[in-house]
C-alpha cells in the first residue's frame, strides 16, 4: 500500500530520486533504528529509490549502511518512521506476508550465509527453489550464472572448499539467479582483486538496465567514483549527502 501525504502532514518528504518520472521501488519516511536506548543506527533517514536505479550507499563503519540493508529486506523493523518497499508496507507485514516479499528481493550478505552442506549448485538453485520456479528450469539458468561468474567449474563442490572470493561470488550467484526486482548488495567486493572487482561491478549495473533497484553498501570509493550513480552517504546515522558518484570522497 502506497503511503499518502497525509500521513506525513507537515513533514518534509524524501528528495526526489534520480530519474525523477520513475515509480518508486523502495521509500523511507523519517526512518530511525535504535538498537538500544538512546543509541541510534539510524536516524531520521527519509530516501526513496526508483525502479531500475542504481544507488550507492556510503560512509564509514557504523554509519548505518548495513542497518538501512537490513530495514528494506524486512529482515529489521524500524524503530520509528514507515519504509514501502515494492508497493508493501514492510514493517506492518505480519509473518505470512514477509516471505513472500522477501522473495522479489536479492541480498549479497557480508558473511555469505552460504549452506555448507550443500553444493555451489544447491546452494544457487535454492534462490529459484524457494519462489518455485520450474525445476526443469532451475539447472540451466545456475549454469549460465554461475558461469557468468567464472565458477561453472566449482558447481559440485562445498563453500567450505573455496576461497572467500569464491564464495563472495556464489553469493553473488544467488542472489542475481532469480532476476530480483531490488538487489541489496553489502561490500559485495570485499574479498575480490581489483580486475574482478570491476567485472562483478559491471554484472552487477547491467543488472539496474533491466529495471532490478541496486542498492550497493561500500568502502570502496574507487568503485562509487569509477561508476556514474548516485551516492547516498551515511554518518552516524543520518544522510549527509545524497548526490552522483563523481567527486565522492573518503
Amino acid at each position: 500500500m502506497k503511503l499518502g501525504p497525509s500521513r506525513f502532514l507537515g513533514r518534509r518528504r524524501p528528495r526526489e530520486y534520480a530519474g525523477g518520472g520513475r515509480k518508486a521501488a523502495v521509500q523511507l519516511y523519517h526512518v530511525s533504528k535504535s538498537y538500544t536506548a538512546g543509541h541510534y543506527a539510524l536516524r531520521d533517514v527519509s530516501l526513496e529509490f526508483g525502479r531500475g536505479e542504481f544507488v550507492f550507499l556510503t560512509g564509514p563503519s557504523g554509519a548505518g549502511k548495513t542497518s538501512l540493508l537490513k530495514l528494506i529486506f524486512a529482515a529489521e523493523r524500524p524503530s520509528e518512521g514507515q519504509i514501502v518497499v515494492l508497493g508493501r508496507n514492510a514493517p506492518r507485514l505480519g509473518p505470512a506476508a514477509t516471505p513472500p516479499l522477501r522473495r522479489r528481493i536479492g541480498v549479497v550478505f557480508q558473511d555469505f550465509k552460504l549452506l555448507p552442506r550443500r553444493t555451489v549448485e544447491e546452494n544457487v538453485a535454492l534462490a529459484l527453489e524457494v519462489v518455485g520456479a520450474p525445476r526443469r528450469d532451475n539447472r540451466a539458468k545456475v549454469f549460465a550464472i554461475l558461469k557468468q561468474l567464472g565458477l561453472q567449474h566449482r558447481r559440485f563442490h562445498h563453500p567450505l572448499s573455496l576461497s572467500g572470493g569464491e564464495q563472495q561470488r556464489v553469493a553473488i550467484a544467488r542472489a542475481l539467479v532469480n532476476e530480483p526486482e531490488i538487489l541489496l548488495a553489502d561490500e559485495p567486493t570485499g574479498n575480490l582483486d581489483p580486475e574482478l572487482t570491476v567485472e562483478i561491478m559491471d554484472l552487477i549495473a547491467q543488472t539496474s538496465t533491466r529495471g532490478t533497484t541496486v542498492i550497493v553498501a561500500t568502502h570502496d570509493y574507487g568503485i562509487v567514483n569509477r561508476y556514474a550513480k548516485r551516492c547516498v552517504r551515511l554518518e552516524g546515522g543520518r544522510v549527509v549527502e545524497d548526490a552522483p558518484a563523481h567527486g565522492a570522497t573518503p
